[in-house]
């Protein structure tokens, strides 16, 4: 059996894992042999409320933005050839954010928040990608980071301004969504249904993504075309990027590092890497989350802060396991 096919076993055993401790952990304790009858159908009425409607939408959304910003993230450092590439870098987050704050501002319904958060995305994926080859320009990677970057700044200012302006009571929803919040998951159904389609998607160009991570120009003179796939993972990554970003908001951390995690576990190869960063970042967020919601019960705090305080020490263990 191959490295990436035992990594995968394992990764898949550690999100059930997640998912398990997800479903047992709160405000009100389940055993797992109380979660399995849950499940199957038995189990009494607190335990199907608190398994059934709270939890198990919660966890399995968690674990689709996890999944969903792991992949856009393996996929953005390959377009980039950057290993700093986030699903973030391309302006995607700052256009949902943009959209989702106006709505709080109006005061308006949740729906209208998840609305506008992916017209926002959308429309900042479109204007990149216009700007990107505006002139007729040739494509490029470099060109196309710093439009992005050009642009997420441009949402930056946006976002500060609407925070600026925006009265005291509505700032801590603000806040909570800008540094992402699950509190409001009910259906993680479409969201694991565009995770499917993406793996799927990016699996299926796997082999020429292996050889355009080596360079543009090794990457043609082996046949691969390179403007097409480009334009491919550029639209999936964002549209990955953009589902996960209606959901819960800005998780941060989680397409930044859990590809170079996978990569130093050994798993190169993106038939195995990718759907390894899949089950890594979901299991990484539903822990996060689980955290999130328990640590300082009843009060919940804002999941990307324990992504990042989980994921940073990772990282940094893993990267000194490397170079010993």
């Amino acid at each position: 059996m191959s490295r990436g096919s035992t990594l995968l076993g394992i990764l898949a055993l550690a999100a059930v894992a997640s998912l398990v401790l997800a479903l047992c952990v709160g405000s009100a304790s389940v055993s797992v042999p109380g979660v399995w009858d849950t499940l199957s159908g038995g189990g009494t009425d607190l335990q199907r409320t608190l398994v059934l409607e709270l939890r198990l939408p919660r966890a399995l959304t968690a674990f689709a933005v996890g999944g969903l910003l792991a992949l856009a993230g393996a996929l953005i450092q390959v377009l980039l050839r950057n290993p700093l590439g986030d699903p973030y870098v391309l302006g995607v987050s700052g256009g949902a954010a943009t959209g989702a704050l106006l709505t709080m501002l109006l005061g308006l319904a949740t729906a209208w928040v998840s609305g506008a958060a992916l017209a926002g995305a959308l429309g900042s994926t479109l204007l990149v990608l216009a700007l990107a080859r505006a002139g007729g320009q040739p494509w490029t990677p470099t060109r196309l980071l710093l439009t992005g970057v050009v642009i997420a700044s441009g949402w930056a200012a946006l976002i500060g301004f609407i925070l600026t302006v925006s009265p005291d009571a509505s700032l801590k929803n603000m806040l909570f969504w800008l540094m992402g919040d699950l509190s409001f998951a009910d259906s993680a159904l479409p969201a694991l249904m565009v995770l499917c389609a993406g793996l799927l998607i990016a699996w299926g160009a796997a082999r020429d993504l292996n050889i355009l991570a080596r360079g543009e120009l090794q990457a043609m003179a082996l046949g691969v075309t390179t403007g097409t796939l480009s334009l491919l993972v550029y639209v999936v990554s964002s549209l990955l990027t953009a589902s996960a970003v209606t959901l819960a908001g800005s998780v941060g951390f989680v397409g930044l590092i859990v590809p170079h995690i996978i990569r130093l576990l050994g798993a190169t190869d993106h038939r195995s890497l990718l759907p390894c960063a899949v089950l890594l970042g979901g299991s990484l967020v539903v822990c996060a989350d689980t955290l999130a919601r328990t640590i300082l019960a009843p009060q919940q705090l804002p999941v990307g802060i324990i992504t990042a305080l989980l994921g940073v020490p990772l990282f940094l263990y893993l990267l000194n396991r490397r170079r010993t």
